[in-house]
C-alpha cells in the first residue's frame, strides 16, 4: 500500500509499504477514504524526530470502510463506515472506564513514562502505524471505532477523530459561566472548532487571538469578536478592556509549543532538532523547554479566579513557569490529549443535516495522498489559506 512515511526533518514521503495485517482476534483492517494532517504532525515534521524511525508511518485522524475484521469482532462487520480515534483505547480498563482514555491502561507506554498509545506518534506513543496511508489495523475493534451513517461526505465526519472531540474538551474544561467570556488563543483548526463549539453550546462571548489574515476572517464570519495580535502591543490589556478590566472567566491554549514572541526557546527547539537523535533525545526528556508565549498571556489575561483550558501539545520537561501569578490569582489549569471516546456520544447528534458546527466546510483544502508533502510544507507556512488540509487515499 501507499502511505506517509517520516524520513527526517521536514521531510516527509508517500512510499510503499507493507499492507498491515490482523494481528488479534478483535482487530479490524481499515481501508482510508479521508486522512487529515494536525498541528500535531507538524511537531514530528518539525521537532520530534529524535522519537521517530526512519519509514514511520504518520497521521491520528482518519475514517474509511472495514475490508477486514478479526474472528473476535462482534459490533462491525466489512463494509462498515468508521472513524478512528487517534487514542488507542481499549475501552474497558480503569482508565477508560473514568472517560480518561488518553490514559489507557491497557495500551500505556511504561516503559516511556507516558499515557496510553497513539497512532502515527512516535516511540513515546507506542510507534503505532498511522492512518495517512491507504489501510490501517486499528485494535480493539468493538470499543474503539466510531460507526457513522453512510450517505454524507467524509468531512461530516473525519473531524471526530480529534478536531471535534479535542475541541468539545477544551470548552468543557474551560467551563465557562453562563453569559461568561472566553478567549481562544489560537485560530488553527483545534482554535477555531473550540470557538465554533463554545458559541453552539450556549451564552457565552468568544473572543479569538491569531495573526494568520484568513483564520480571523473564518473565526468573525462563525460570531467571534476577534483580535488581531499583531495590532496590539499586550493582547491581555486589549481582552481586558472588552471584560469590564477583570478579564475572560475561561482561556483556552490552542497554540502550545509552536507559539510565536519566544526566539529563545525557538532557537533552543531547532538547535535540539539538528542534534544527534539520541542526543536530541537525551536533551528534550531532561532539559527540553517550549515556546511559553501562549501559556504566559493565557496566565496574564484570565481574571482572577478564571480557568485556563490548555489543549496545545507541550513537551517541554523544564519549562519556567510563574507560579506565583498563578497562585496569586487563583487560577484554575486544566489540559491533557483529549479522551476522544469520552465525548463522541455527545458530538455524534451535532453531524445531523443541519450540521450545526460547518464541519463539511471546515476544511481548507483536500488532496491526494500522493501529494503529502507537499501538504505538509502548505500546512506548516499557513501559504494558500491552508487551515485544514484532508488527504485521500
Amino acid at each position: 500500500m501507499k502511505a506517509v512515511t517520516w524520513q527526517g526533518r521536514r521531510d516527509v514521503r508517500v512510499d510503499t509499504v507493507p499492507d498491515p495485517t490482523i494481528k488479534d482476534p478483535s482487530d479490524v483492517i481499515v481501508r482510508v477514504t479521508s486522512t487529515g494532517i494536525c498541528g500535531s504532525d507538524l511537531h514530528l515534521y518539525e521537532v520530534l524526530g529524535a522519537f521517530l524511525t526512519p519509514g514511520d508511518i504518520l497521521g491520528h485522524e482518519a475514517m474509511g470502510v472495514v475490508e477486514e475484521a478479526g474472528p473476535d469482532v462482534r459490533t462491525l462487520k466489512v463494509g462498515d463506515r468508521v472513524v478512528v480515534p487517534f487514542n488507542v483505547s481499549c475501552g474497558t480498563c480503569f482508565m477508560c472506564g473514568q472517560g480518561l482514555h488518553s490514559q489507557c491502561e491497557t495500551t500505556q507506554n511504561r516503559d516511556q513514562g507516558t499515557g496510553g498509545s497513539l497512532f502515527g506518534y512516535t516511540r513515546l506513543y507506542g510507534q503505532v502505524p498511522g492512518g495517512q496511508a491507504e489501510f490501517v489495523r486499528v485494535p480493539f475493534a468493538d470499543h474503539l471505532p466510531i460507526k457513522v451513517p453512510d450517505g454524507p461526505p467524509d468531512d461530516r465526519f473525519v473531524f471526530l477523530s480529534d478536531v471535534l472531540p479535542t475541541a468539545w474538551q477544551a470548552v468543557a474544561y474551560a467551563d465557562v459561566p453562563t453569559g461568561g467570556t472566553l478567549a481562544v488563543l489560537g485560530l488553527g483548526p483545534i482554535g477555531e472548532m473550540a470557538a465554533r463549539i463554545a458559541l453552539h453550546r450556549g451564552d457565552v462571548r468568544v473572543f479569538g487571538v491569531d495573526l494568520v489574515p484568513e483564520r480571523l476572517r473564518r473565526a468573525e464570519e462563525r460570531g467571534v469578536e476577534v483580535l488581531d495580535l499583531r495590532d496590539h502591543d499586550n493582547v491581555a490589556d486589549a481582552v481586558r478592556d472588552l471584560t469590564e478590566g477583570r478579564g475572560p472567566d475561561a482561556v483556552i491554549d490552542a497554540v502550545g509549543m509552536e507559539a510565536h514572541g519566544a526566539p529563545i526557546a525557538k532557537a533552543a527547539q531547532q538547535l535540539t532538532g539538528l542534534l544527534p537523535d539520541k542526543v536530541a533525545e537525551k536533551v528534550m526528556r531532561k532539559a527540553g523547554v517550549d515556546r511559553l508565549s501562549a501559556l504566559h498571556t493565557a496566565i496574564d489575561m484570565v481574571r482572577r479566579g478564571g480557568t485556563i483550558s490548555v489543549v496545545g501539545v507541550y513537551g517541554g520537561m523544564t519549562d519556567p513557569m510563574p507560579m506565583l501569578t498563578l497562585f496569586d490569582k487563583q487560577i484554575q489549569l486544566r489540559m491533557g490529549q483529549a479522551n476522544v471516546r469520552r465525548w463522541t456520544d455527545d458530538i455524534l447528534p451535532l453531524l445531523a443535516d443541519d450540521d450545526p458546527l460547518g464541519t463539511e466546510q471546515f476544511a481548507t483544502h483536500h488532496l491526494p495522498l500522493g501529494q503529502a508533502a507537499d501538504a505538509y510544507e502548505m500546512f506548516r507556512g499557513k501559504s494558500d489559506g491552508a487551515v485544514k488540509v484532508l488527504l485521500r487515499p
